[in-house]
């Protein structure tokens, strides 16, 4: 008997012993299963992070441009749900395995919280190994008496989210957080254990998918991360295309520009030769066409420069604007005045609408002539035969101004590019052998825009184009900041004319002191004031103006800001000190043509001020304000 016993005392033991192994196994290999799943959990998602680190730009978006705002989001969402799904699928297969399979349905879904609603939408379920279908649904038990059916798109309460975390077993788990603006809720359906040794599969169970929320919310913040440099990325990759772009448009405007400067250049100096090597004959025609060749050359040469300084001048703010109240039919008949002679030439019809109701508007009229000349002769350009028109309209206190043609229209294409700079549609010389500066459209768009405006193009190839300049009649919104500006240049002006106006004027002397370091420019000015029976001194510095002045007393100095000896604006301020010379009119002329310019010139204490190139007839009227001219 005591064998017996001893014998089943032993078996007992070898029991004992066997459940203790049984359960360490178990235990073990529901370690192994943690371990395993959250490795094939952080295998998938580092995968689908490859796949966004891949991502460069939208297909939809034009090449070298950035992804469109939409297009981006929508991307953005694409990579988020596609880790969020391999989320549910990676643990639905956790989930499914035969060593848990008896503690839970193997069903995970995920709920992304709606903005500002107390609700969260079912964004992606999984049944088993298999990804998502919209039959797909989740059954969850909250509480006692309430139990739920997740589907696709359905709704779930946050504060039963909230009972499903607190709940044992667990059956909600948070995802992200709020830095990332995805806040998110990974939900399983787990059933309570029915002994002791379901306490530690439910165990792993519940740090399985505490983890994974972990790890998914990691996934999400790299992500985050990856479209942040991307954008960056992106940002950089773009800047330097449109760097190379503008590089390549601004080779191609030197290139156009210095054939346009090349060409009116090589017919100044070709017809001045024969001139010279045949001798000026007034009385022969031809030297009357060469001489009116190398004017229009001239004049060319003076528009393509001041185009290139008003389109600096705007991009460095440094354009002066002049508002006014003006005649506006009487500002449009001046400039079809000016293109008329022009487009009779080519054979083509001028035709002007204007709405008679029309009469006053607030711009500047300097810059709006421009903005419509520039137009105007662009219609005249290109087109060969047919008609030239100009129609003015208002609405709802805006100003239509629309240049019509005949001609042979823009490419759809080419309309984009129109109005950047350095663009020019064509490289060869224009039809009909016609010069251009390839940036007057450009200057237009811009002058429009300081006018609080905006530029409109329709055009059809080889049946014509239409150019509508809209501005509003009176700049009190978005020019009333340059208003404002030029208001307060005006008051320095008028207290700068007020304060020269102190100065003397003599009426009863013609005898001026140029001070010109330009030898062909001095010349000019010498020849032509000399035919008015003015008495010109020339000198070409500083020094020689000081000695003249002490030698023999003027009437008026004109003098060149730019001196190789000294500061013209310094010598202004010297004389206006100088008791023996602070009554003598003074005259400044400059090259230089920048915003200021002219207050400088009046600040410092001249009477007037001049641009180059002389204007002969506007410099004889300015003169005769102060002196007696013949």
């Amino acid at each position: 008997m005591q064998q017996y016993s001893s014998l089943q005392e032993q078996n007992s033991q070898l029991d004992s012993n066997s459940s203790t192994v049984l359960t360490t196994m178990e235990q073990l290999r529901a370690e192994l299963w943690l371990e395993r799943s959250l490795n094939q959990l952080q295998s998938r998602l580092n995968h689908c992070l490859t796949l966004a680190m891949s991502y460069e730009e939208s297909p939809s978006s034009p090449k070298g441009h950035p992804p469109l705002s939409n297009n981006y989001q929508q991307n953005t969402q694409t990579k988020q749900a596609e880790i969020f799904q391999a989320v549910v699928n990676e643990l639905s297969i956790a989930l499914s395995s035969s060593i848990v399979s008896f503690c839970t349905s193997g069903e995970v879904a995920i709920a992304i919280v709606q903005p500002q609603k107390t609700t969260c939408k079912i964004c992606c379920i999984s049944s088993g190994s298999t990804i998502h279908v919209e039959t797909s649904s989740l059954a969850v038990n909250i509480g006692k008496a309430k139990k739920l059916d997740l589907e696709l798109n359905s709704e779930i309460e946050l504060k039963d989210l909230e009972q499903l975390e607190n709940q044992k077993p667990q059956s909600a788990w948070g995802l992200a957080n709020e830095s990332l603006g995805v806040v998110g809720w990974t939900i399983t359906s787990l059933k309570p254990p029915t002994d002791t040794s379901d306490v530690f599969i439910i165990e792993q169970i519940l740090d399985l998918m505490a983890k994974a929320a972990v790890i998914c919310t990691e996934a999400l913040t790299r992500l985050k991360q990856i479209e942040s440099l991307q954008q960056e990325a992106q940002h950089f990759k773009n800047r330097n295309q449109e760097l190379k772009r503008t590089n390549q448009l601004k080779n191609q405007f030197l290139a156009n520009t210095s054939h346009e400067i090349r060409t009116p250049l090589s017919s100044i100096i070709g017809f001045t030769h024969l001139l010279l090597a045949q001798g000026y004959d007034p009385t022969k025609q031809r030297h009357h066409e060469y001489l009116n060749i190398i004017q229009s050359s001239g004049k060319h040469l003076l528009a393509l420069i001041n185009d290139i300084l008003d389109l600096s001048k705007i991009e460095a703010n440094q354009l002066e604007v002049n508002w006014e109240t003006i005649d506006l039919p009487q500002l449009c008949r001046n400039v079809l005045a000016l293109v008329k002679e022009k487009a009779a030439n080519k054979g083509l019809q001028m035709q002007f609408d204007i709405d008679p109701s029309i009469q006053n508007m607030v711009a500047d009229p300097l810059r709006l002539k421009q903005i419509l000349l520039n137009l105007l002769f662009n219609a005249v350009k290109f087109t060969k035969t047919g008609t030239v028109g100009l129609e003015v309209n208002s609405k709802e206190d805006l100003m239509y101004f629309t240049v019509w043609d005949t001609g042979i229209g823009i490419s759809q294409e080419n309309q984009s590019e129109l109005f950047q700079p350095y663009f020019q549609i064509f490289n060869e010389r224009h039809v009909n052998g016609e010069e251009g500066t390839g940036l007057g459209l450009t200057v237009t768009r811009k002058l429009a825009e300081i006018h609080g405006g905006w530029v409109e193009v329709e055009s059809v190839v080889n049946k014509g184009s239409r150019f509508t300049i809209v501005i509003p009649v009176e700049q009190n919104s978005h020019g009333q900041q340059e208003a404002n500006t030029i208001s307060r240049e005006q008051i320095q002006k008028d207290k700068n004319k007020e304060k020269n106006s102190n100065i003397p004027v003599s009426k009863h002397s013609s005898s001026i002191l140029l001070v010109e370091d330009d030898a062909p420019n001095a010349e000019l000015i010498k020849t032509y004031l000399e035919r008015l029976k003015c008495k010109i001194t020339w000198v070409k510095n500083a020094a020689q103006m000081w000695n003249s002045l002490s030698k023999q007393d003027y009437s008026l100095i004109l003098i060149d800001i730019v001196l190789p000896d000294a500061n013209g604006i310094k010598l202004v301020e010297q004389l206006r000190e100088h008791q023996q010379y602070s009554d003598i009119c003074i005259i400044a002329q400059t090259a230089m043509a920048m915003k200021g310019d002219r207050d400088t010139c009046l600040k410092a204490g001249a009477n007037d001020y001049i641009c180059k190139p002389i204007d002969l007839p506007l410099l004889a009227t300015m003169l005769s304000q102060y002196i007696t001219l013949d």
